[in-house]
């Protein structure tokens, strides 16, 4: 649906110029033509999510890098070097008794499993082994709380099933990568990661995947992909 499409890129450009500072520093609120309050962990993660997502809706790598960018920011001032986990507020904020974190999902997911998601998104989408690390650790962390309380985690089992089968990457290549984009959107495929373009970009996943006047969809495993198909049929097929 454009219309949904057009509104989410409004408000996520609305929240570009109005709350990202130069730094990549995020303020969470805005009145009066003003932004401030320095924002917390999930605004972070949660914004990331968004990014992540428009980047899939899109194929415009701006996103993907905002996303990264947000997430250093993130790891610099949030990231707790003891237990590997993120504190709900910066160390730019004013000194606490305690700096408490999120762990546990509710109604919303907390905010370190929702960074623990975005961590591992990135991780595939740039091939950064380090934010793959990142979020392993923090998975292996609750793992065994999730066994005994997974009603209570149930953000962390959606990331726990990427590690226990690992997703797709579905390149879509090609001058028609948007019709075939919007054909996706078919199916239900929450184990596939979508990318691609009527270009290369800069993503190390598609290098080497753009054939001059064809349009080619890749489905691929840990950079291991299967022979390239055109039909979006066909590509759904190749995903179990």
């Amino acid at each position: 649906e454009q219309e949904f499409l057009d509104i989410a890129l409004k408000n996520a450009n609305f929240l570009v110029k109005n709350t990202l500072q130069s730094d990549n520093r995020l303020n969470r609120n805005y009145k009066d033509g003003k932004s401030s309050i320095n924002a917390f962990l999930d605004d972070y993660s949660l914004l990331i999510e968004a990014f992540v997502g428009l980047y899939q809706a899109t194929f415009d790598e701006q996103w993907l890098y905002k996303s990264k960018d947000l997430a250093e920011y993130a790891i610099a001032h949030f990231h707790d070097n003891d237990s590997k986990m993120f504190f709900y507020t910066s160390d730019q904020d004013a000194a606490l008794i305690a700096r408490k974190m999120e762990i546990t999902d509710n109604v919303i997911p907390s905010s370190n499993s929702s960074m623990a998601k975005v961590l591992f998104y990135l991780g595939t989408y740039f091939n950064k082994e380090e934010y793959l690390k990142m979020s392993e650790q923090m998975l292996t962390n609750v793992k065994e709380d999730v066994k005994t309380q997974a009603p209570f985690y149930s953000n962390w089992v959606i990331l726990m099933t990427h590690f226990v089968k690992t997703p797709y990457e579905v390149a879509i290549m090609g001058k028609d990568f948007a019709t075939k984009r919007a054909e996706m959107d078919k199916y239900f495929l929450p184990n596939a990661f979508l990318l691609g373009g009527n270009s290369e970009g800069t993503l190390e996943l598609l290098k080497s995947k753009l054939v001059e006047g064809q349009n080619r969809i890749y489905v691929c495993q840990n950079k291991v992909c299967k022979f390239p198909v055109e039909e979006v049929e066909k590509a759904v097929e190749l995903i179990d």
